[in-house]
């Protein structure tokens, strides 16, 4: 006999209340899975508190927004990134340079632009592109870009605390614009002192560059490790 556990009612934030107030991640919903709570607010206190206990906002315009943890989490060691021979050759060659932070918001704004493997749409709301300027004006949102022929050609853009850069989206105007932006990021994380990226949720891309999947406990077991103060 097969014992079903109860469907979860979806926990509500309100606008403007505690921004620690969410639900443990463990009550997260089956269907869809992942979904720990909605409403509530992007202010920079929730948006950190949110990044510190494993969530992360995502929704369509439309929606209200939605809270996530999925398990398992994609996630990538920085030691574990695989760069092929062509990649190498194009950073070598190609004439690209990596630089953080000189254009943030072009990056956002880029990352928002409406793609065909959204359906045409984008979750990058204004909203979101708000709260993120003002996690980067606080030093929280970082960018890195790849620049050529002094033309923004790819980037990416996340959130790091403590030793963990969580990863929020990317773009590329030119082939392997975005994985040279990785790459920097990689060849950064040392010296910064990141030792886990978060890529949130799986894909082939990702995966060819040698991201894995951890269960959420191990994942939330990571955090704990990494934000904790040295």
């Amino acid at each position: 006999m097969v014992t079903r556990r109860p469907r979860r009612a979806l926990h509500w934030l309100e606008p403007g209340g505690d921004p620690e107030a969410f639900p443990p991640v463990e009550d997260a919903l089956d269907e869809p899975p992942g979904l720990v709570a909605a409403g509530g607010d992007l202010s920079l206190e929730r948006l950190v508190a949110a990044y510190r206990r494993g969530i992360f906002p995502w929704y369509s315009p439309g929606q209200p927004i939605l809270w996530w943890s999925p398990d398992p989490r994609e996630v990538l060691y920085p030691a574990q990134f695989r760069r092929s021979r062509s990649l190498i050759k194009r950073e070598r060659n190609a004439g690209f340079e990596v630089h953080w932070n000189s254009a943030f918001e072009a990056v956002l704004e880029a990352c928002a632009e409406p793609r065909e493997s959204d359906g045409g749409g984008t979750w990058i709301t204004t909203e979101m592109r708000e709260a993120y300027a003002g996690l980067h004006a606080a030093g929280l949102a970082h960018s890195v870009e790849t620049w050529r022929d002094q033309r923004l050609v790819g980037g990416l853009y996340g959130v790091r605390l403590g030793r963990v850069f969580f990863g929020e989206s990317m773009f590329s105007r030119e082939s392997d614009a975005s994985k040279i932006a990785l790459s920097g990021l990689v060849r950064s994380a040392a010296e910064l002192g990141i030792e886990l990226i978060d890529c949130q949720m799986p894909t082939r891309h990702l995966a060819s560059l040698g991201s894995r999947a951890l269960p959420r406990d191990e994942f939330l077991r990571e955090l704990r490790r990494l934000l904790a103060p040295v």
